[in-house]
């Protein structure tokens, strides 16, 4: 069974609470908004009849629904069809956007919620967006504008949930373990050690649950924990080593091969 991480329940912290700008009905078919979001802040749950994606600019936006956990740090996105309780989140200062889609204009998007992939050419229509917030949201031309944005949205690559969890009873503890642990190197084999089972039992149910194997899922958890601390201002080599790297090249190297930017150039555009 796969599953996204949910660390809602009980969490601790959460102080600054937003509510979802419409709740019956879109002013227009299609709908731009953009916003900062303090640390530890949340929208309730709740649902819409209207698809809606989700962009991070800066810092990490979670999307929690009843059986999954989606992660949408920059370059990537979350989708959400229509009719789908969900409840967002970021843990630290972020700023987000939302594009409202009317349920006649979702037939060619994804009919599940996906995180997907975001090209530099979507990226860089969202920044336009964002940095002209003074609009005529029903313009013609700001309509057919968003109307290319829901087409590279249908083109994106579909990524799962990005960082996806299992509660398979070999798997969970790793994987636990690992989050609060980021900088651990232990190798998939000394790990099956561990949990009294073979390494190709646990190659086989990353794959199933997670759907990629065990490095990729490490790394990808060293993404999203290198974020916070890059907008944190801290170097780059002390999270290299808060996060199990020998130096700063080594993880500079993973990070823009996952990302496809470096941890400086992330930084500065989070900024």
């Amino acid at each position: 069974m796969t599953v996204g991480i949910e660390i809602l329940t009980g969490a601790p912290g959460i102080a600054h609470f937003r509510d979802v700008p419409f709740r019956d009905a879109l002013p227009y078919p299609l709908y731009f908004r953009s916003a900062q979001m303090p640390q530890n802040a949340t929208y309730p749950r709740h649902s819409h009849p209207w698809g809606e994606f989700v962009y991070s600019y800066s810092g990490m936006m979670e999307v929690s629904l009843a059986d999954a956990h989606f992660l949408a740090p920059p370059h990537y996105a979350v989708w959400l069809p229509p009719d789908i309780e969900h409840r967002g989140l970021n843990r630290h200062a972020a700023v987000h956007c939302s594009l409202y889609v009317d349920p006649s204009l979702c037939g060619n998007l994804p009919q599940e919620t996906t995180a997907l992939e975001v090209s530099p050419l979507l990226r860089a229509m969202l920044e336009h967006l964002r940095e002209n917030a003074e609009r005529d949201h029903g313009a013609v031309e700001h309509l057919r504008f968003l109307q290319v944005v829901v087409d590279l949205v249908t083109a994106a690559p579909n990524v799962g949930t990005y960082l996806p969890w299992s509660v398979d009873p070999l798997l969970e503890p790793m994987l636990v373990h690992l989050r609060e642990n980021p900088a651990d190197n232990l190798s998939l084999a000394e790990h099956a050690r561990r949990a009294a089972t073979a390494e190709r039992t646990l190659i086989r149910r990353c794959l199933r649950d997670l759907g990629m194997p065990f490095a990729e899922w490490k790394q990808r958890l060293r993404v999203v924990k290198a974020m916070p601390m890059l907008e944190a201002n801290d170097t780059v080599e002390s999270i290299a080593i808060a996060l199990g790297y020998r130096n700063a090249s080594s993880f500079i190297a993973m990070f823009k091969r996952m990302t496809g930017t470096t941890p400086d150039d992330y930084r500065a555009s989070a900024r």
